[in-house]
């Protein structure tokens, strides 16, 4: 299935006039990825007995969708890599990324509607009911860099929309176009949620502890950044008094040295054992997972494509 996604994206140009609106996305889309989203779309599709035809177009809009929100987070984060590669505010410029991002929202939005379907109604809603939330996501994401008291619950919600529901509403597209039962779809959407929460998780983990040669971004990242990811939150939640009262202080500064801050940071993930409990919840996300597609009515060997998807991205490094 990775080959054939492979070989769709790899056909597929986004060049034309004006280029300098239009490079970016080329740049962007054509610097490669896990392709998930669209992966889970397909899969979803033909696991009801749906032809790769009929979700080809749709497969490339939830891709062009997700790299546009790519475009406008890199910015607000100010993050310089992606993928291994220089961001797009950083090869170009803030506005190109903005108006390139924008574009590709409303290139999405085309590929949907060159995709026909009976249930083209149902599927526009979801995706469009998907978008929302995942700006609602970025936005309670940025809420949580300003405010002091947020919790793992506040932490999950959030993530859950920034990252999980992109997932699932996936799942849920490709299984409408196929036209499989409600009940089917509403267990191959909660997969998605759970499936999204943990690899999330994993991203929060692989921050600290990745190798950036593999994980394509800056180590670190996101404690020079302020951000309380699940890492620092389950730190705040089991830390003794002192060393709680120096986290939330590390976490409200930004000094000179940040490469300091990331270690003392880091040397008190490794005292109390954050690693051990974050990959502890992101087993858990993967069990909820499996238990829905599980519950999902077809036979096992249809299901073989999201059960070695999870084995895969469980030990994933990047």
């Amino acid at each position: 299935m990775f080959d054939t996604i492979t070989q769709i994206f790899d056909h597929e140009h986004y060049l034309r006039e004006p280029l300098q609106l239009y490079e970016p996305i080329e740049y962007t889309l054509h610097l490669g990825g896990k392709r998930i989203r669209p992966f889970l779309l397909m899969t979803a599709n033909r696991m009801f007995g749906g032809d790769d035809s009929q979700v080809r177009q749709a497969a490339i809009g939830i891709e062009v969708f997700h790299n546009f929100t790519l475009l406008h987070d890199d910015l607000m984060d100010r993050s310089p890599i992606r993928r291994g590669q220089p961001t797009v505010y950083r090869k170009w410029d803030e506005n190109t990324a903005i108006l390139s991002g924008d574009t590709m929202f409303a290139l999405a939005w085309s590929y949907f509607l060159a995709q026909p379907s009976p249930r083209l109604h149902q599927i526009l809603t979801c995706f469009n009911q998907t978008a929302i939330e995942v700006c609602e996501g970025q936005q309670y994401d940025m809420n949580f860099e300003r405010t002091a008291q947020v919790t793992i619950d506040d932490y999950m919600m959030m993530i859950r929309l920034k990252t999980a529901v992109l997932l699932a509403g996936a799942l849920k597209i490709g299984a409408l176009y196929a036209g499989a039962p409600e009940a089917d779809i509403d267990h191959l959407y909660q997969f998605g949620i759970h499936l999204g929460l943990a690899f999330q998780l994993q991203d929060d983990l692989l921050d600290s502890y990745g190798d950036v040669a593999q994980f394509g971004k800056q180590t670190g990242q996101d404690i020079r950044d302020n951000k309380k990811t699940y890492l620092v939150l389950k730190a705040l939640q089991t830390a003794p008094q002192p060393l709680r009262d120096e986290l939330s202080a590390l976490f409200a500064s930004t000094p000179a040295d940040a490469d300091a801050k990331v270690e003392r940071v880091w040397q008190i993930y490794s005292q109390l054992g954050i690693r051990q409990q974050v990959e502890d919840a992101i087993a858990a996300q993967f069990a909820q997972a499996t238990l829905h597609l599980d519950a999902v009515q077809l036979p096992p060997s249809a299901k073989t494509p999201l059960q070695t998807l999870i084995a895969s991205l469980s030990g994933r490094k990047k």
